[in-house]
């Protein structure tokens, strides 16, 4: 017999782990003190990590793998063979290459578990980014070496935040027009890349879903801001509601408040929201349809857009003839609600608590669809719910001798 054939220290390192964790597989951790469940649950993170960093090691080195199969390369052959996302093992092919090509430092400490694979594709990221040709090696080096120790203390949201400014600790003289340039690129990739989809689900609602720029994302998120009320949730709301609902309502709430006379001219006029619904159904509490262009909305729902937001209301007789196409004071002026802010300080609903500032102005008694004037005697503020509830034929509105209103649910 000739000698034993010899196994790659990588393949008896495999075997290894292999082995022992097949010695572990049966054993219950439940019994382990705290301590030592602890002390396992960092080392086996660690070993993952590890681990992680020989995967990218093998795959950087193995293309003829793809050659030998004719697959598109070691990401998609790797993918076919653990059934697993071809785009996950591309991007980690990506981290791979960089790693064993250009971020060798980085790809050191992945192998040694000190920074994790989330940790490295933020580093990476950061490092690919700087400025090609306007930072020298020593800057590359010193912005890795400084990122690496910087994986010792933050999680990745972090250390993104942190790799956009790494050259004001790596190269400090010339960081300001060097980032410059990179806020000028990531502004010029955000916007080849912005889009807007709409998709209806068939049960009355919409998923919208997009990609847009930080800045443009923060700006809508400062205006939704204004329609929520964080201090005072329980007030609006019959039970506690989440921060993705309190957003999707002061979305709602915001378009409804968006000037017209602002907007591009669409069609030879401002852009501009039209509902149709019948005179008597306008004019009476009963549940009914209205139509917002095509698409069917509660009688309810369009006397409240009626009463408060920049829609205009197309009414019609018997015939479906046009008897109104809106009124020239429809909506209160703004130093109208200055006015009623002072007088009201709040919400009128009895034992409501919510400021002015969150609400809406309401013809209190004579709606305008039953041809009420846009006085300031006709006009009081009513929080969001509270304007919904008048707006209910499910609830009667009675004004109390103090000013404020009762909602007693009649059906």
């Amino acid at each position: 017999m000739g000698p034993p054939a010899t196994v790659h220290p990588i393949l008896a390192c495999i075997g290894a782990v292999e082995a022992a964790l097949k010695d572990v597989a049966g054993v219950d951790p439940t019994f382990m003190r705290a301590g030592e469940k602890a002390a396992a649950l960092r080392r086996v993170h660690a070993l993952e990590g590890r681990l992680t960093g020989l995967r990218l090691r093998l795959m950087a080195a193995s293309e003829e793998l793809a050659q030998e199969t004719a697959d598109h390369s070691v990401a998609t052959w790797l993918a076919s063979e653990t059934r697993t996302d071809p785009r996950a093992q591309a991007g980690d092919l990506a981290l791979a290459r960089g790693l064993d090509r250009r971020w060798t430092r980085l790809g050191a400490a992945v192998g040694e578990g000190s920074v994790n694979l989330a940790q490295a594709r933020v580093i990476a990221h950061a490092l690919d980014d700087l400025p090609t040709g306007e930072v020298d090696a020593e800057t590359l080096v010193k912005a890795e070496e400084t990122l690496v120790g910087y994986a010792g203390q933050y999680a990745p949201a972090q250390l993104r935040r942190l790799g956009r400014r790494i050259l004001q600790v790596a190269a400090p003289e010339t960081c300001e027009q060097a980032e410059g340039k990179a806020l000028e690129r990531e502004e010029r990739r955000a916007a080849a890349v912005a889009s807007l989809g709409f998709h209806r689900c068939g049960d009355g609602t919409t998923r919208i879903s997009g990609r847009v720029a930080d800045a443009v994302a923060d700006r809508l998120r400062t205006y939704l801001d204004a329609y929520t009320s964080p201090r005072h949730r329980t007030a609006v709301h019959e039970e506690p509601v989440g921060p993705r609902r309190r957003l999707g309502e002061a979305f709602a709430a915001f378009l409804e408040a968006v000037d017209p006379d602002r907007m591009p001219l669409h069609g030879g006029d401002a852009t501009t929201v039209i509902v149709t619904i019948d005179h008597q159904m306008l004019a009476s509490t009963l549940a009914g349809v209205g139509l917002v262009g095509e698409e069917p909305i509660s009688a309810a729902q369009a006397r409240r857009l009626a009463c408060t937001a920049q829609i205009i209301p197309a009414v019609l007789g018997g015939n479906s003839e046009v008897l109104d196409l809106g009124r020239s004071r429809r909506l209160f002026s703004p130093a109208q609600r200055k006015a009623m802010a002072v007088r009201d300080r709040r919400c009128r609903a009895e034992g409501c608590t919510v400021p002015a500032a969150w609400c809406e102005a309401h013809h209190a008694k004579q709606p305008w669809t039953a041809g009420g004037r846009t006085d300031l005697d006709d006009g009081v503020l009513l929080c969001s719910w509270h304007h919904h509830r008048a707006h209910d034929h499910h609830y009667d509105t009675r004004r109390r001798p103090d000013g404020n209103y009762r909602f007693h649910r009649c059906t």
